[in-house]
């Protein structure tokens, strides 16, 4: 067992993931750079109000595991609690292996004054969040986690219990929206004067501000989310500039001021199937060709006012999303993720047609003093 210190070890971190995925036909590899950005602890301004240790497993000189131990300080501001993170868990099948992983987390954890352990969280709740624990029968869509199904039972054999599932859902563009509902959403339109505008690049930052904005004020009550800075959260959305297409992100106004917004990012991980986590000089033509080929997209978040919730804006925003990806051509797309409690979310998405087709798991448990 090591703690990653050096640039070559974390270069290792990175790379090791793919190890433990070689007979795996679903597994995509997330693109290696951006894992690096993650955990870059130096350059990525999550860890200006938080810091983390990372571990790798050894047996025989081969990496047999790794584990990543995250103290988030404005979590526990934010939530007045003592809780620390596990995440970007990857392992064999050997719960001795898992065992050692987690106690080496725990125990930063605990030298640190935190007295209880939730994951796989990598390396917060507005990055990638929860264990496949339904759902192993497709692809991951991009930015949404994949594990062996092993997994279950190494983390629950090491004593953690459920706190939250999270919910992902899938929607066709063969499911068209009910005239019912196209009604509903026109009436309800007209009557609070709503108005929906797409994302511009020409007001790139005046449009990300907002955004931020509304991210932070639509999301400020749902369990386990911390609000992040603003600088956490341009750093996280830059690569969305050029890869974005304009008309996927919607906001919704309402007398001039925003109230609301919806953003889709097309499903990259068809583009980076078997690429390798990195695109080469060898491999960009492919890489292009994918990407012109991209039939799928994922609703990563669509979020109202408090005060706006009850104006069908959620509405208004699901079929015009569902609108602008029949026109790009795709075949549907992924809803994810809802907390599964969240029925003011989680209804409407049902009655739109959408199916509930995959679930992850959040889990804790108390910290076990050394």
């Amino acid at each position: 067992m090591i703690r990653v210190e050096q640039t070559e070890d974390l270069d290792l971190f990175v790379k090791i993931a793919p190890l433990f995925y070689k007979d795996d036909r679903l597994y995509v590899q997330p693109l290696i750079d951006e894992e690096k950005k993650m955990i870059d602890d130096k350059h990525n301004p999550f860890y200006r109000y938080a810091k983390r240790a990372l571990f790798i497993a050894y047996e025989d000189k081969k990496p047999v595991g790794r584990i990543a131990a995250i103290i988030n300080k404005r979590h526990n501001e934010f939530h007045n609690d003592r809780v620390g993170f596990f995440g970007f868990f990857e392992c064999v099948n050997d719960k001795d292996v898992a065992s050692l992983l987690f106690e080496k987390a725990e125990q930063f954890l605990y030298e640190n004054g935190l007295n209880v352990i939730r994951g796989p969280i990598s390396p917060s709740m507005n990055d990638i969040s929860g264990l496949l624990v339904k759902g192993f029968f497709q692809e991951p869509v991009f930015m949404m986690p994949y594990n062996r199904a092993y997994y279950i039972d190494l983390i629950e054999g090491y004593g953690f219990k459920k706190v939250k599932d999270l919910y992902a859902f899938y929607l066709t563009t063969a499911n068209k929206p009910r005239e019912k509902l196209l009604k509903l959403a026109s009436y309800v339109q007209k009557k609070f004067g709503i108005e929906l505008r797409h994302f511009s690049r020409k007001n790139f930052e005046e449009d990300v501000k907002t955004i931020h904005y509304l991210y932070c004020e639509a999301w400020k009550d749902n369990w386990g989310f911390v609000p992040p800075t603003y600088e956490e959260f341009r750093y996280g959305v830059e690569d969305f500039k050029t890869m974005v297409p304009e008309e996927l992100v919607i906001f919704a106004y309402r007398d001039g001021k925003p109230c609301g917004f919806s953003a889709i990012v097309p499903d990259f991980n068809q583009a980076l199937k078997s690429l390798g986590g990195k695109i080469t000089p060898f491999n960009a033509l492919k890489a292009l060709y994918r990407l012109k080929k991209i039939d799928n997209y994922r609703l990563i978040t669509l979020g109202v006012l408090p005060e706006c919730r009850k104006m069908g804006v959620d509405l208004l925003l699901y079929i015009k999303s569902f609108e602008v990806v029949e026109k790009r051509g795709g075949r549907g797309g992924e809803l994810s993720w809802t907390l599964e409690d969240n029925d003011a979310i989680n209804k409407p998405i049902l009655k739109m047609g959408a199916e509930h087709y995959k679930t992850y798991r959040i889990y804790e448990k108390g910290i076990t003093p050394p």
